[in-house]
């Protein structure tokens, strides 16, 4: 396994105004912001030589992260995880005390005897439960979850939380309503059933989502990612379909980009920061497949910032990105901190490591906040 530092190709500006809802541009923006270092309590690392770009891009900010189980083969057992993680950590700096905390993919074979094994490992925070077909690398996935209640159960019993990509996946289902109604069918009655299991409805994408999340009991949360609040489906499609800003689920329509942003702002613990940054080499983004992914760690915290600035809500930021999921999780939250100043510059092009070429999330646009 190689650690080569990957390479980033960047232009910095020299000056860029940030955008602001003009409705509220009273508000001074300040210089510097330092908070809480944070948690990226979502995200793909994928495995083998790829680590040594993705792991450090994320430990660089923050100090822990939930770490995807989508591998190929799936990682389905506290052994599996193990392995993984020691991957993980074998190409952390020395200086670094990053920590990942391993989800395990939730299988129609997944038994209560896994449960309560995972459940006595303190690296293994969830079980992910992925509709199968649903999105990248999820075949093995959940197939009918309705026959899960005693695996549900049994994570109720020892506390272990389930993370759901919260999609349907049947065909007559139109791609923009997958997720409302997998929470009709799906969640809701998960959530009325098991009403002691945390459930965390992962990267949500519609109103329907935060309205939801909202009102159900105190033990629902959700995350959301940058491109989510930071675009809609216009920035998909719109002179062109725009494969890096294609993820799974799917861009919405800007009333519920709206929704989200207000979600995120609102200083409710139920949002919390969970980027989703899913790398894709370029040559599989920008082919007719146009894998599902969003590749965001090299900017993460500088995208919220940007969102939050645009939305004159910086000061709602730490408890977004820094407190909530660590709430809602169990952990106590970070001691250190980070600082954020303002100083316009543009985010990588491209990033190569391997021979290999990546276009991040944002690639060459103008961000206003940078990691001090």
């Amino acid at each position: 396994m190689s650690n080569t530092a990957p390479s980033i190709s960047a232009i910095h500006a020299t000056s860029s105004a940030p955008r602001s809802d003009s409705s509220s541009s009273s508000h001074t923006t300040p210089a510097s912001l330092t908070i809480t270092r944070p948690d990226d309590w979502h995200l793909h690392f994928r495995d083998g030589d790829m680590l040594a770009m993705t792991v450090p891009a994320t430990a660089r900010v923050f100090r822990r992260a939930i770490v995807m189980p989508n591998l190929v083969p799936p990682v389905t057992t506290v052994a599996l995880a193990e392995q993984y993680r020691h991957h993980i950590m074998a190409v952390l700096p020395e200086e670094s005390n990053f920590e990942p905390l391993m989800a395990l993919y939730l299988t129609q074979g997944t038994s209560p005897a896994d449960v309560r094994e995972a459940a006595q490992n303190p690296n293994i925070i969830g079980y992910k439960l992925y509709p199968a077909g649903a999105t990248t690398n999820s075949s093995s996935g959940v197939r009918t979850i309705d026959a899960m209640g005693p695996v549900l159960e049994t994570m109720q019993e020892f506390g272990v939380p389930l993370l759901i990509h919260g999609e349907v996946t049947e065909p007559e289902i139109d791609i923009f309503d997958r997720e409302r109604v997998f929470i009709e069918r799906y969640l809701a009655p998960i959530t009325q059933k098991f009403p002691r299991l945390k459930v965390v409805l992962e990267h949500i994408t519609t109103k329907d989502a935060a309205d939801f999340v909202r009102e159900a009991h105190d033990l629902v949360a959700a995350t959301i990612t940058p491109q989510h609040i930071l675009m809609n489906r216009n920035d998909l499609l719109v002179g062109g379909v725009h494969v890096h800003n294609y993820c799974l689920p799917v861009l919405k329509r800007r009333t519920h980009q709206e929704a989200l942003q207000q979600a995120a702002i609102s200083g409710n613990p139920k949002f919390f920061l969970g980027t989703d940054s899913a790398p894709h080499v370029q040559a599989a983004k920008e082919t007719a497949c146009g894998c599902a992914g969003c590749f965001s760690a090299f900017t993460a915290i500088e995208l919220y910032a940007e969102a939050f600035g645009q939305l004159n809500a910086l000061d709602k930021l730490e408890g977004f990105a820094s407190h909530f999921g660590a709430d809602f999780y169990g952990r106590p939250r970070n001691t250190e901190t980070i600082t954020l100043v303002q100083k316009p510059w543009h985010a990588p092009k491209t990033v190569t490591h391997g021979g290999e070429t990546w276009v991040p999330y944002w690639a060459g646009r103008a961000l206003q906040w940078q990691v001090a």
